[in-house]
């Protein structure tokens, strides 16, 4: 619960961030609007909705980095004179709807994210109140809400009245901080009017990759199966034929051919199991994904902290595309990175998964080119789920990787 009220809050101060850009935005159409009655206003009009649309993209960013993404609305920006700007934009649901967002969020989001942020303040203010009441002038000693306490009972009450402040900060945080992204995840997202061939192209163009990707991931098997594991059968073959044949004749010769074909079975028992550790690791199915992942971060090569929340009963396929993006992350962090330490969260954000692996390293991380590893490979397992990766690597460090794969994965 305590992670969940400090997620909360920082989801909180963030949309009261974009909820006082809301404000102004919202102060400064008004004055445009009036402005209008004169002639003047008309010409800043394209100004304001694209600055409109400017603190719009900024509140997607920001319900995008903690929780599912919010697809932008917005087309190809209307050309032509003022008349053509204005008239695409009377047609366009998108700026009625920004300018709704605007209106809500600059009054019900201020709002929100103030009590937000008040109920800890409060808490802590109170709750740490009989230390340092004495150094008051007086008559200013009082509580939060400014009820005089100038006696140890009424100090005492003060801090105990703090405590009810936290625990009403640790229940309402996360109700509040939902209430405040309701506006922005139902009027920021594209209305069911608006043409949605792009995202159309770019599902189609992220399937095309699965399908890549799935054909390569056969190949591979099929490599492995056949250079590796079917030639040292063949070998465990011949061999056993050999010794059979050498029972009859030489019996003492039989036994190094018998320990060849023992060694040939193992190494070629142990290159199945790696076979199929490549397609879907058993300790999933074991010990589930909380599990699996202990097991990835107790053999990193990089000491590696892990936090795992609540996840409930997640599709398999979701399950080994976290499994696999953490393994490869470790793998990169371990070879290039350079860290001493990597810490690794996995939670529910909503419905949909995040993933964040962050290490301590040099930085300057790109995606390679290779076929099917790196921070590429990622990148087309999380696509192939219409996930969204997130790479932030400066040189000099440190470096994020923060994946985000959607409930209807």
């Amino acid at each position: 619960m305590t992670r969940d009220a400090l997620e909360a809050l920082d989801r909180l101060a963030g949309g009261l961030g974009t909820a006082v850009l809301a404000l102004f935005l919202a102060m400064a159409w008004s004055v445009t609007l009036v402005s209008c009655l004169t002639g003047v206003g008309l010409l800043a009009l394209p100004g304001m909705i694209g600055l409109t649309r400017s603190v719009a993209e900024r509140e997607r960013a920001r319900l995008g980095r903690r929780g599912e993404p919010v697809i932008s609305p917005y087309g190809e920006p209307a050309e032509g004179n003022w008349a053509e700007q204005m008239k695409a934009a009377w047609h366009d649901p998108s700026v009625r709807r920004d300018l709704a967002w605007v209106a809500i969020h600059a009054t019900m989001g201020l709002v929100l994210g103030m009590a937000g942020l008040a109920l800890p303040i409060m808490g802590l203010r109170d709750v740490t109140f009989p230390l340092w009441w004495r150094l008051l002038p007086a008559g200013e000693v009082g509580s939060s809400l400014g009820v005089r306490a100038e006696t140890w009972p009424a100090v005492l009450a003060v801090g105990l009245s703090g405590l009810l402040w936290l625990g009403l900060a640790l229940v309402l945080g996360p109700r509040l901080a939902v209430l405040q992204n309701l506006p922005g995840r139902r009027l920021l997202s594209p209305h069911s009017s608006v043409d949605l061939s792009a995202r159309v192209a770019r599902l189609t163009a992220t399937r095309a990759a699965a399908l890549r990707a799935h054909a390569a991931e056969l190949r591979r098997i099929e490599r492995s199966l056949h250079d590796g594991a079917q030639n040292r059968l063949v070998a465990v073959v011949v061999t056993v034929a050999a010794a059979r044949r050498a029972l009859s004749r030489d019996p003492e010769a039989a036994d190094p051919a018998l320990e060849r074909a023992q060694t040939a079975a193992e190494q070629a028992l142990a290159e199945l199991r790696g076979v199929v550790r490549g397609i879907l690791p058993p300790v999933l199915e074991d010990k589930g994904l909380s599990g699996a992942l202990s097991a990835l971060a107790a053999g990193s090569a990089v000491p590696c902290g892990l936090s795992v929340g609540e996840l409930g009963p997640l599709p398999l396929s979701v399950e080994a595309t976290a499994y696999f993006t953490v393994a490869e992350a470790l793998t990169n962090v371990a070879r290039h990175s350079g860290a001493t330490r990597v810490d690794v969260e996995v939670i529910l954000y909503g419905e949909a998964l995040r993933i964040t692996v962050e290490d301590d390293g040099r930085g300057g991380a790109g995606e390679d080119t290779g076929g099917g590893s790196g921070l590429a490979g990622i990148r087309r397992r999380v696509e192939s789920h219409d996930g969204v990766l997130t790479l932030s690597s400066p040189e000099g460090g440190p470096t994020r990787l923060e994946v985000v794969l959607p409930p209807a994965s």
